[in-house]
């Protein structure tokens, strides 16, 4: 701005020599009208950070603030909690599941002290999804899944793992690359002793996206009959087609909602969303709003689902569906690996958040583009909104109270985000996307730990990124939908700072962690704390401890003996 007003004045001052006329005047009337918008947009940057500076001296009292404490200590009594010996472990599983734990979980437990595992009991997303299968006999899984496996447009792989051989072989009925599925179970559980894991069969998604729909109680005939016979389901391609009902179709109703024991989600703020229990803001059913604002939901590129109860691996779900979590071989992935000397120290990076990807999560065919995730996050970080259509919130302490100021003032200074490429669009949709964002070309993957703060969201499944911006000395701020296996070790607030899916909080959360002296010190204690974090709980070993337990409960599962409870 100041290189083109002395540019214009320079101009001015060079026709002044030779003329005498008016248009000098209004030259400068138009050199001056010019540095309005700048100016006022100086007060404005100056009143944003001096409303964020009010919490001076009583940052106790920001939200941040409020639920970094009280999810540390929920943390620390996560460590303090995990059994000491496998006589514990055994009580403590059948305190949580109220069943005996599968055969061979001794050998886990011993596998998992030996390997300093920070978890030993907090394994409740495995045995949560595995449970409604024990509805079935083993024989009745083991048919199942061929059946699926089978079943054409299914796109599952069938895998097998070898006890005696100690390896795992997948097979699908027409692609030749697994993603790596087989070499990461292979490299995660080589040198194991391999008896203690019996030979077992087990089917994994293709797909980026979830695959499974579980019959529901609530979605039976009047005396409650499950919708859908135990062994048989149902196959539907619902690819680039919106989702969002029938995946809550089994929600309660609002009746039952109300009856339903609820937490809140967000610590509400004057009205921000932080965020607070995960499970609760990612919940659709509980969130009926968020089936518009997802990518995934609204329109995704791929989804083949299948109802019914089918056994399925998948590195990610949504809320209301039924796969079984493992880890993605993605994090394990060269791309995908953290190294220290691509890194700079906390003090050197800029105080910014930093983003920059693909728009992958919906596939567009019109306008309804605007509202997935991933573009919602950019059109923001870039200011594309025009000023009145602008309503950011911001908190400031008045007189020892927390008030929430109104503005259209977004301060584009301290976000670094933008697409690098735009596909799975229509021609027209690609077109006006290209015209709407401002697009950058290719960065260096590393570029991303020269911010103090990087924001992580879904794709059209999980990011492979988040793992690497967890060991790296920048603060993760992440946005999800999808449940991972790693949920029940990494607490926010402590090792990441989490974002909603409105996204509403994040105005004022960014202000706060980099344009105050207490909130730069929590974004840094966040960034150490999930940093030393991940080199102890998100270990390769940790892969394959996690691994090996899915493992012994899936075999469990096929048991040929095992009757169907």
């Amino acid at each position: 701005m100041a290189v083109s007003i002395l540019a214009l004045g320079n101009m001015v001052h060079l026709i002044s020599k030779p003329s005498k006329t008016k248009r000098v005047p209004t030259l400068w009337l138009l050199a001056i009208a010019s540095l309005g918008p700048y100016i006022m947009n100086l007060f404005v940057a100056r009143d944003a950070v001096s409303t964020a500076q009010t919490f001076a001296g009583h940052s106790k009292k920001h939200p941040v603030e409020i639920l970094s404490r009280a999810t540390d200590i929920k943390f620390q009594h996560l460590l303090r909690t995990q059994s000491a010996n496998y006589t514990a472990a055994h009580v403590e599983y059948v305190r949580r599941y109220g069943t005996e734990p599968p055969p061979g979980l001794e050998g886990w437990f011993d596998f998992a002290i030996a390997n300093q595992s920070p978890i030993i009991d907090d394994f409740d997303m495995i045995f949560d999804s595995v449970s409604p299968f024990l509805k079935m006999s083993g024989e009745q899984v083991d048919q199942v899944m061929r059946t699926a496996y089978e079943a054409t447009g299914s796109d599952l792989w069938l895998c097998s793992f070898s006890s005696a051989r100690g390896t795992t072989q997948c097979q699908h009925a027409y692609r030749t690359f697994d993603r790596n599925i087989a070499s990461s179970f292979n490299k995660l559980l080589k040198g194991l002793e391999h008896s203690k894991i019996p030979d077992l069969k087990f089917l994994v998604n293709h797909l980026d996206e979830p695959r499974v729909l579980l019959p529901s109680q609530f979605a039976g005939d009047v005396d409650g009959q499950p919708s859908i016979t135990p062994g048989r389901f149902n196959l539907k391609n619902m690819s680039g087609r919106p989702v969002g009902k029938e995946i809550t179709k089994h929600c309660l109703n609002q009746e039952q909602l109300a009856l339903r024991h609820t937490r809140n989600s967000t610590v509400e703020s004057c009205g921000l969303p932080f965020v607070s229990d995960l499970s609760m803001a990612a919940d659709l059913c509980q969130h009926p709003e968020h089936i518009s604002l997802h990518g995934l939901i609204a329109r995704p590129k791929s989804f083949r689902l299948i109802e019914g109860l089918v056994p399925i691996l998948s590195t990610g779900v949504l809320s209301s569906m039924g796969d079984i979590v493992y880890p993605s071989p993605a994090y394990l992935e060269e791309e995908f690996q953290y190294a220290d000397d691509q890194d700079i120290e906390w003090e050197k990076k800029n105080n910014n958040v930093y983003w920059t990807g693909s728009n992958t999560g919906g596939f567009a065919v019109d306008g309804s583009w605007r509202n997935y995730h991933r573009q919602r996050f950019v059109a923001l970080a870039q200011n594309l909104q025009q000023p009145e259509e602008q309503h950011h919130t911001y908190l400031r302490l008045v007189n020892g109270v927390v008030e929430r100021v109104t503005s259209s003032f977004l301060n584009n200074r301290l976000y670094d985000v933008a697409f690098t490429r735009l596909f799975q669009c229509r021609r027209t949709q690609c077109r006006d996307q290209h015209s709407y964002f401002n697009v950058r070309s290719w960065v260096d993957k590393c570029q991303a730990f020269r911010s103090r703060l990087v924001f992580d969201l879904d794709g059209n499944g999980i990011s492979g990124r988040y793992h690497k911006f967890l060991a790296s000395k920048s603060t993760p701020l992440k946005q999800t939908l999808l449940r991972e296996w790693h949920d029940e070790r990494l607490v926010p607030w402590v090792h990441y700072v989490p974002v909603s899916l409105s996204m509403e909080e994040l105005p004022e959360l960014v202000s706060y962690l980099t344009t105050t002296d207490s909130g730069q010190q929590r974004a840094r204690n966040i960034a150490m704390q999930g940093r030393e974090w991940h080199a102890k709980s998100l270990r390769e070993v940790d892969f394959a401890i996690y691994n090996y337990r899915l493992l012994l409960e899936l075999a469990r599962l096929q048991d040929p003996k095992r009757k169907q409870l």
